[in-house]
């Protein structure tokens, strides 16, 4: 039932308007219904399969998406383009720690408001690859009424900033020309598509190397996060996993590897799909005032974040485009940023595009736990 709720909500996103909400959404809402009319258990004392998706697959899936990420051919996209995605980032955190202070988190969201704070600065930072892995840390995926409404808000966000950052390089211009010489031009390749970047071959080879070093990764991460433990020193398995991963995609043959978006974003979206099985509607209209304080609390984080990415492309003089781009990479990860690269007819400035995407998919884990703690000891 998981696995053809995946499949029902892939096709919706492909042949109806739904394409709007995307994927991950539909799987979540998908789930929730079949959940709701009782073809299949909402809580895991009835499902043990669903404990066992938040032990292993969930973890496999942010192990396999960060091997995506080498860092040294992020490098191609430019110092100007990572300039001002770096700065796009310190925006999501100023963004975050401010929004926080406007809804009193500690007190309208409850214990897990640092959770929350990890959550949104990760995914604003690059993406829900971030989102997960904090959710599953700090226990927010097991709230399911809390953590659907975080995407929901999240995605309503993504779509609005999406809609901003077609619009501000076309109205920005008018108050500041672009500089005659673009610093990421050279590239005249037509823009492919983006199911280009979400279609690989796998076969039984990859599959078992995949799966296996993945597997293993998160034995040893768990291990060491125990031993340190032991000794006193609190590490998340998570972030260990995500350095593991990070190290691994820096060797060649393995950043080579087929198979890796493709087993990752299905392992993706079978977690989100539990999630959605823990989702009550009946409890539903209990996230109704909750709902309304995370949308400001995101709402604050990418206002602030806008505003400070813009501000830095007016002071150094940076490209509309390249600072729209950049933008959108942080918000909406490198999917979305490619596609705001064809959307302005930047066919130079995809590859940057998704390079730097990758390198929120990194970096948005580590600002994500930072943010979390620091929120508590504020």
């Amino acid at each position: 039932m998981l696995c053809g709720n995946i499949v029902v909500s892939e096709l919706l996103v492909r042949k109806t308007f739904l394409r709007h909400i995307g994927t991950a959404l539909l799987v979540i809402l998908v789930t929730a219904v079949t959940s709701n009319i009782r073809l299949i258990p909402t809580n895991s004392l009835d499902a043990p399969i669903y404990d066992a998706i938040f032990q292993y697959i969930a973890p496999l899936a942010i192990f396999l998406l960060l091997l995506e990420v080498n860092l040294r051919t992020i490098l191609k996209a430019g110092t100007t383009m990572l300039f001002i995605f770096l700065i796009g980032s310190f925006g999501t955190v100023a963004g975050v720690v401010i929004g926080m202070m406007v809804i009193n988190g500690r007190e309208n969201i409850g214990e897990l408001y640092n959770g929350i704070a990890g959550m949104f600065t990760g995914t604003y930072t690059g993406g829900s690859i971030n989102f997960n892995a904090i959710a599953l840390h700090y226990g927010v995926a097991r709230d399911g009424l809390l953590y659907t409404g975080s995407v929901v808000v999240d995605n309503i966000l993504t779509t609005i900033w999406m809609i901003v950052s077609i619009a501000a390089p076309k109205i920005l211009v008018k108050f500041r020309p672009n500089p005659v010489i673009n610093p990421n031009s050279g590239s005249s390749d037509p823009a492919p598509s983006v199911k280009d970047f979400d279609t690989e071959t796998l076969d039984p080879l990859m599959l078992g190397v995949l799966i296996g070093s993945g597997l293993a990764a998160i034995w040893f991460a768990e291990t060491m996060a125990a031993l340190l433990s032991a000794a006193g020193i609190a590490i998340p398995s998570i972030l260990i996993l995500t350095s593991i991963a990070l190290a691994l995609a820096q060797i060649p043959a393995v950043n080579r590897l087929k198979g890796k978006k493709v087993l990752g974003m299905f392992a993706v979206y079978l977690f989100l799909s539990v999630i959605g099985a823990f989702c009550d509607f009946g409890a539903l209209i209990s996230i109704g005032s909750l709902g309304v304080t995370l949308l400001i609390l995101a709402s604050v984080t990418v206002t602030v974040h806008g505003l400070i990415t813009y501000a830095g492309g007016a002071l150094f003089k940076i490209d509309w485009d390249i600072v729209s781009i950049a933008s959108q990479a942080n918000v909406g990860g490198s999917t979305s940023a490619l596609a705001l690269a064809r959307s302005l007819d930047r066919g130079d400035l995809i590859l940057p595009a998704i390079l730097v995407g990758s390198l929120g998919y990194g970096l948005g884990t580590y600002l994500g736990f930072m943010v979390a703690e620091f929120i508590v000891y504020s």
